[in-house]
C-alpha cells in the first residue's frame, strides 16, 4: 500500500490556506454559499470525482469513482459557523462581524477536502466508491436530516459513513472513540409564565410572572436530581429569561427558555413530562398560569459498535495505541444523528489540544480556533478509515426514527440550541 506521508505532506500547505481562507469568511447555517464553492472548486480539479453541489441549499456531495464495484464509504464534514464574535485576535480572524468558526467547522472542511485530494491520488487501491458530505447547518438547522432526504446516503448506496470533529479535551495526535449512545437528543424548553401586572408598589394587586419564572427555574433543577434515573444523564438548562419592560411595572408575563438533553428515550419521555406537571404546577401554586411547549430537536447520536471498533482499530495501527482515548458521553447535540438512523456509522473525536492541556479553550468560545497541527492527523485518519474498509462487517440495516419536524421548522425554533 502507498506510504500516504508524502501526499498529506503535499497537500498540507494548501489545507492551511483553504482553513485559514474558511475562517475569515465564516457562513451561518444555510447561507454558506462562499464556503461551498471554495470546496466545490477544488473538488472538481480530481479525477474520477462526480460533483453535486446546492444541496438543501448549499450543500455539496463529491462521489470518487461513483461507478466502482465494492462497499461506498461516506465521509461527511459540516460547514457552517456560528453567530458569535471573534475574539482570538489571530492575523486570519473573522472579517464577518458577528460570526465566527468558533466550534471548527473550517477544520473539519478542511480536514476532508485533504482526503478527497489524498484518495483521489490513491484511487487503485480502494474496494470502491468513497461519498464526501459537505452538510450546511449542523449548529441549528438539522442539515444533515435535509441532505439525507435529497439522497446524500444513495447511487450508489452507502455502506458506513464516518464524520471527525475537533474535540479540545483530547491532544492534538489523540482520537476519542465511543460506540453506542454518544451524543444527546436536544429537546428545546419554552415556558410562558402568565401573570397579572400591576405598578410595582402594590404587587399585592397583581400575580409577578417573574416570581413565579423564579421559583419554576429552581423547580426544574429538582427533576434531574429527584425525578429521573441518576445512572442516565440527563441535563436543563434555562438559558433565557425574558420579562418586563421598566423599573416599576410588574408585567403580565415572563418567558423562560432553554435545552432538555437527554441519552435515552424513557429519560426524554419522562424528563418531558416531568417539565410541564413542574412548571405547570409550579405557577398554579402562586396563582399563575404555565404555557409549556417542548419541541422535539435532534435524536440521540449513536455509533455503530462494528464502524467504531473500526475507526479504533485505525487509530491504533496509524497514531498507536497510546492515541486512541475511549471518549466520554457528550449531551452536546450533533446532526450527525440522522445519518446514522439510516446506515452504520460513527462519529469519533479529533485531538485539538496542546499535549500539556494549556490551550485548552472550549468550542462555542469566542477564542476557539481549530489548530492547523491537527489538519494531517484528520486527513490521514480519514484516508486509513476508507482504505481499511472491507465492508463485511457493515451490511446491516439500521431502522429509521421519524421526527415531527422539519429542520427548517427547528431552525426557526431552536436558535442555537440544537448542538
Amino acid at each position: 500500500m502507498r506510504d500516504l506521508t508524502p501526499l498529506i505532506a503535499e497537500s498540507l500547505p494548501s489545507l492551511v490556506n483553504l482553513r485559514h481562507d474558511l475562517h475569515q469568511h465564516p457562513e451561518i447555517g444555510f447561507h454558506e454559499h462562499g464556503t461551498a464553492a471554495r470546496v466545490a472548486e477544488r473538488l472538481a480539479k480530481l479525477p474520477g470525482m462526480t460533483i453535486r453541489t446546492c444541496v438543501a441549499g448549499t450543500g455539496v456531495i463529491a462521489t470518487l469513482d461513483a461507478d466502482k464495484p465494492g462497499p461506498c464509504v461516506a465521509l461527511r464534514a459540516d460547514m457552517d459557523a456560528l453567530p458569535m464574535t471573534e475574539e482570538t485576535g489571530l492575523p486570519y480572524a473573522s472579517r464577518v462581524p458577528g460570526c465566527a468558526h468558533a466550534c471548527g467547522h473550517d477544520g473539519n472542511v478542511a480536514c476532508l477536502v485533504g482526503a478527497a485530494v489524498v484518495l483521489s491520488a490513491i484511487r487503485e487501491e480502494l474496494r470502491g466508491p468513497v461519498r464526501f458530505i459537505f452538510q450546511p447547518a449542523e449548529e441549528s438547522g438539522g442539515g444533515g436530516r435535509l441532505l439525507c432526504e435529497a439522497g446524500a446516503l444513495e447511487t450508489p448506496p452507502v455502506t458506513a459513513i464516518f464524520a471527525l470533529h475537533a474535540w479540545p479535551g483530547l491532544p492534538i495526535g489523540a482520537i476519542g472513540v465511543r460506540a453506542g449512545p454518544a451524543m444527546a437528543a436536544t429537546d428545546t424548553i419554552d415556558i410562558v409564565i402568565h401573570g397579572s401586572g400591576t405598578h410595582a408598589a402594590v404587587p399585592h394587586r397583581g400575580v409577578d410572572p417573574i416570581l413565579v419564572a423564579a421559583h419554576v427555574i429552581v423547580a426544574l433543577q429538582s427533576i434531574v436530581s429527584r425525578n429521573l434515573d441518576p445512572a442516565q444523564p440527563a441535563v436543563i438548562t434555562i438559558a433565557r429569561v425574558e420579562s418586563g419592560t421598566t423599573y416599576n411595572v410588574i408585567p403580565d408575563r415572563a418567558t423562560l427558555c432553554g435545552t432538555l438533553r437527554t441519552l435515552s428515550a424513557g429519560t426524554r419521555a419522562q424528563a418531558c413530562e416531568a417539565i410541564r406537571r413542574v412548571a405547570e404546577r409550579t405557577a398554579e401554586a402562586y396563582g399563575a398560569r404555565a404555557e409549556v411547549r417542548l419541541t422535539p430537536g435532534y435524536p440521540v447520536l449513536t455509533n455503530d459498535a462494528e464502524a467504531t471498533a473500526h475507526i479504533a482499530r485505525v487509530g491504533r495501527e496509524t497514531l498507536g495505541a497510546d492515541c486512541v482515548r475511549e471518549a466520554s458521553v457528550s449531551l452536546g447535540g450533533e446532526d450527525f444523528a440522522y445519518y446514522l438512523q439510516h446506515v452504520p456509522g460513527a462519529l469519533w473525536q479529533l485531538g485539538a489540544s496542546a499535549s500539556d492541556g494549556s490551550a485548552l479553550v472550549p468550542f462555542h468560545s469566542p477564542r476557539f480556533d481549530f489548530p492547523d497541527a491537527a489538519l494531517p492527523v484528520g486527513v490521514r485518519m480519514h484516508c486509513e478509515t476508507v482504505r481499511q474498509f472491507d465492508g463485511s462487517a457493515h451490511a446491516h440495516s439500521v431502522s429509521i426514527t421519524s421526527e415531527p419536524l422539519s429542520p427548517r421548522a427547528q431552525a426557526k425554533q431552536y436558535g442555537q440550541n440544537a448542538d
